[in-house]
């Protein structure tokens, strides 16, 4: 059998349903395998938007997305969505193909030593040596990036090896054994609780990823002290429970900072580093419970007391069969309330002829609005930063923000991946002037396959958060600024509808539109100019 055959067969076994990229003469031979099997190849617009798609349909669906390109050009276009699927924690496939392994040692066409470049952007990064040794290294990557704490793996296929004819066939799936602290850990644990009067929580995307939330609430229930969320953690408690404290993780006005400085313990559950180094957040290093699937990074600012490392699932509900000693305190100085206040998270939106057009209005408009299991994707950009504080998700694992990386131009690719991934739930892309159009043309994509979604445009003629930076460091700011094409014009021109908000009443005209609009299984693009537009 041809070795893409194989491979291909590898793919099948492994559960891939979709496998987005674009074709190129060094791999068209897989593409050619693929056409003969039951997984659907997805042809993009551009190398970024498939990675990212990859990224989200990992993200969401539990298992890998897989993505695919040529060599050169095609590969080194994947790395920015390769990068943030393995900073963000999702589980991703990057097959890129090859020059012939004779080529390799001199100069020639198109060739980059491309398991170096990726090296550092993933969990493991290899050529595909021998054909026989494709499904041992096929199992052997998709382990790998479903590991916690899961990731990014890159395997380049020679183009040599694709046509030789090999006897192979896919190896058996085998589950990844959980694994747990010792009971005497757990314990310990239990007790360095009890020790302490102020206990702060902090979740982190861990919890989601290991689908521990019902055991986390229990967790909070019994303990009753404040908790607050990282980006990519929210929706785990409801907005209006008594210890949410919302969200924390921002580089300025992060009013939970107050909370976390007067505890006394810090339990930190599921956290991830990149989304904020402890110095940020624990700078009177506070001592730290650590719960998580691998062993706390050393940091003088994350004074370990003990680690409870292994399935996060398991380790909580161990906890929680020592029962729990309540430690409920309430940070001074009316903190939640300031918090509501400064984050302008508010249970009643108001009348929206009588508000103004702002990002946070608009957010507020999408949760009184939309259906509990929506999935909101954010771009990257200064309204990244209001949907973290404002929006307030029903559901965990609802709201998606890449901030591993934090790169521009996820948000519409994303809504692809994110759709095909949960074709039953309602997808919302937000995105500001400036990422929209860095992936504009999966619009086209996503008509073709013909997968329904809303996106939102956030339009200013300007990248927000560099201004804003710029002006409090210079007292001014230059090269942010750029013209924009109508984006209603560019939506019919793809074939969507679309629709334009000068003003928040006509915003949610639109937004109770584009919800009956992909319930009908059709796209709509609602431009929203905000008042600083031209």
């Amino acid at each position: 059998m041809k070795a893409t055959d194989v491979l291909v067969q590898c793919l099948e076994n492994e559960g891939v349903e979709y496998v987005f990229g674009i074709p190129g003469t060094e791999i068209l031979d897989l593409v050619h395998s693929l056409s003969k099997s039951n997984i659907q190849f997805i042809l993009v617009r551009h190398e970024q938007g498939a990675a990212f798609m990859a990224d989200l349909y990992g993200r969401l669906s539990k298992k890998p997305g897989v993505c695919l390109a040529t060599l050169g050009p095609g590969a080194t276009n994947l790395l920015t969505g390769i990068s943030s699927a393995q900073l963000d924690h999702s589980p991703v496939i990057a097959l890129v193909g090859q020059v012939s392994s004779e080529k390799q040692h001199p100069e020639s066409h198109q060739y980059l030593n491309l398991t170096e470049i990726y090296e550092p952007a993933t969990k493991w990064s290899t050529q595909i040596k021998s054909a026989q040794m494709i499904p041992v290294t096929i199992r052997k990557a998709f382990r790998t990036a479903m590991m916690e704490k899961p990731g990014a793996v890159l395997l380049a296929l020679p183009e040599n090896l694709a046509t030789e004819m090999i006897a192979g066939q896919p190896l058996a799936l085998s589950q990844i054994p959980p694994s747990l602290p010792v009971q005497k850990a757990i314990q310990t644990a239990h007790s360095i609780i009890q020790d302490y009067m102020k206990p702060f929580i902090l979740i982190g995307n861990g919890v989601i990823r290991e689908n521990a939330m019902e055991e986390l609430r229990i967790f909070i229930d019994a303990l009753q002290s404040p908790v607050a969320h990282s980006f990519m953690a929210k929706g785990i408690l409801p907005k209006n429970h008594p210890s949410n404290y919302f969200t924390f993780g921002f580089s300025e006005n992060d009013k939970v900072l107050a909370g976390i400085a007067e505890a006394d313990l810090l339990i930190v559950i599921g956290f991830d580093f990149v989304e904020q180094l402890p110095q940020k957040w624990n700078g009177g290093k506070t001592p730290v419970i650590h719960i998580d699937t691998l062993p706390a990074e050393i940091n003088e600012y994350y004074p370990a007391e003990i680690e409870l490392t292994g399935n996060i699932k398991q380790i909580l509900h161990a906890l929680n069969q020592l029962k729990m000693p309540p430690k409920s305190w309430v940070p001074q100085g009316n903190l939640k309330e300031k918090i509501k206040t400064s984050y302008q998270i508010r249970d009643h939106q108001g009348e929206s002829n009588r508000l103004p057009l702002t990002t946070e209005n608009i957010l507020l408009m999408i949760e009184e609005l939309v259906p509990d299991q929506s999935i909101i994707i954010s771009d990257v950009g200064a309204h990244k930063l209001s949907i973290a504080r404002t929006y307030q998700p029903k559901q965990p694992d609802k709201l998606i923000i890449s901030n591993g990386l934090a790169s521009m131009g996820i948000a519409l690719p994303g809504a692809i991946g994110a759709k095909l991934a949960c074709p039953e739930d309602p997808v919302i892309c937000i995105t500001g002037d400036g990422g929209a159009l860095m992936n504009f043309a999966e619009i086209e994509t996503a008509k073709r396959l013909g997968v329904s979604f809303i996106m939102i445009v956030l339009n200013d003629s300007v990248l927000k958060l560099e201004e804003m930076k710029m002006e409090k460091m210079f007292e001014s700011s230059e090269g942010v600024s750029f013209q924009n094409p109508d984006f209603t014009q560019l939506a019919e021109g793809y074939g969507i509808k679309c629709g334009r908000a000068h003003n928040l009443r006509q915003f949610e005209e639109h937004l109770r539109e584009a919800l009956l609009v992909q319930s009908q299984g059709e796209i709509m693009l609602i431009d929203v100019l905000l008042p600083s537009s031209p």
